[in-house]
């Protein structure tokens, strides 16, 4: 028997002996985090999964497929125009409206094709950090300077966080991408604006489909909530559209699957979500059953979920344990410890402002409501910012992922970056503005 095989799965053992051992039934708090953890997984799959990751993982799987490898390496590679790329991948975020974990599909799917690593780190901070609603809404709730410094600093990180990742692991990020030049890329079966047109359709279902309430119930992004499935059902006729004359599968089968969705639409109108789940399962039959391109792209996307669920999976379990959920109570960890942690802006707040938020689980746009209550309890401006720039780029499922694309070394070396550099700025602007 190896030693060292036989040694970490004795560890493996002892710990989940001593775990169930010890666990601690009777306690109020932890029967409570257990609950808050379960809470988290329902409502990340309820909430989260079918409106969020199922069509990133859709978008992931074109980019498999349908991007040529030399396009990728063109504006992200190892040879593309350092500003070209990373002004692509720092402000990736105001087309997406991501979050942590939505964007992980995307990153490794540009990753996968030869992205380098510096310009795939960028676009993997900026996807969910610049999201545009929830700077505006940021700006609305928290106050106009915060707003700005949020966009700003959003900017900033992903660009310096990108390129000090390519620094350090420039050598090795050298090797993978010639590794991936020396590759035969096929010709593109189709012109560029037709795979950029498919493309576009899928990011429009995913940003309307997740369109979150607005704080005004009047407006541009209210009108845009109120409508938002009539806004999916329309870039729904165009993905009809796109399977036909861009993917080129049969007209009639593309029918008879829009029909089977409206017939649900017609026998459940008031559960779009319900309907929504039937056009994934109807998209799912017919690429599976069409050789081909199609088979190609829904076997990539399968690829992306079987590896990024489980991972996610175990990522929002403990982290509903140890901070618990959106719609519930505390974790492990008591509200008012954190609470105590961030007021004022000293480094130690920064800081822990900065850890909690790479560690916690952000849905879009519910960083705002969050940190609204944080400051009504004496949080500290610095640590605010502070939180905004690490929580919704990182969080503990967010990392689990990474480190099976990218390697433990880069994972906590972006950690560790996104950390440190939301520290800093949160001293900076809390200096700056916590006399006004």
């Amino acid at each position: 028997m190896n030693w060292r095989t036989g040694y970490k799965s004795f560890l493996w053992i002892l710990g989940v002996f001593l775990v169930a051992y010890f666990m601690p039934l009777k306690d109020g708090r932890f029967t409570q985090a257990v609950y808050e953890a379960l809470a988290l997984v329902k409502w990340y799959a309820r909430e989260h999964v079918l409106l969020c990751l199922i069509p990133a993982f859709f978008i992931a799987g074109v980019i498999a497929v349908f991007v040529s490898q030399a396009a990728v390496v063109k504006y992200f590679g190892a040879t593309a125009k350092k500003w070209v790329s990373y002004s692509i991948a720092a402000v990736s975020g105001t087309i997406l409206a991501v979050c942590s974990c939505t964007v992980l599909p995307l990153f490794s799917g540009i990753y996968k094709r030869g992205a380098g690593l510096g310009p795939a780190i960028a676009f993997l901070y900026s996807g969910p950090a610049i999201n545009i609603l929830a700077i505006i809404l940021t700006a609305r709730i928290l106050g106009f300077e915060l707003g700005i410094a949020r966009i700003v600093g959003a900017v900033i990180f992903s660009v310096v966080i990108g390129l000090l990742m390519h620094l350090i692991y420039r050598r090795e990020d050298q090797e993978r991408t010639a590794m991936e030049l020396a590759l035969p890329d096929q010709a593109g079966s189709r012109p560029l604006w037709q795979t950029a047109f498919h493309f576009l359709v899928l990011v429009g279902i995913l940003v309307f489909a997740t369109w979150g309430r607005p704080a005004a119930a009047s407006g541009t992004w209210a009108w845009v909530f109120t409508h938002k499935w009539d806004l999916v059902i329309l870039f729904g006729l165009l993905l009809g559209a796109s399977l036909i004359y861009v993917v080129r599968l049969k007209w009639w089968s593309v029918g008879l699957g829009i029909l089977a969705v409206l017939a649900s639409a017609l026998v459940f109108p008031d559960s779009p979500l319900l309907v929504f789940t039937v056009a994934i399962v109807v998209l799912s039959i017919l690429l599976s059953v069409s050789p081909g391109e199609s088979q190609q792209w829904m076997n990539e996307s399968w690829g992306f979920a079987r590896q990024i669920m489980p991972l996610l999976g175990a990522g929002v379990l403990v982290a509903g344990f140890l901070l618990g959920s959106p719609e519930g109570g505390g974790g492990i960890i008591p509200a008012r410890w954190i609470t105590s942690l961030v007021g004022g802006n000293s480094l130690a707040a920064n800081l822990f402002a900065s850890v909690v938020g790479a560690f916690m689980y952000f849905a879009t746009l519910t960083e705002i409501p969050i940190l609204e209550g944080l400051v009504a309890n004496g949080m500290g401006k610095g640590p605010a910012l502070a939180l905004l720039l690490a929580g919704p780029a990182l969080s503990l499922p967010n990392m689990l992922v990474i480190r099976g694309v990218i390697g433990t070394r880069k994972t906590l070396t972006f950690v560790a970056l996104v950390v440190v550099m939301a520290t800093a700025s949160g001293l900076i602007y809390g200096a700056l503005f916590s006399a006004g």
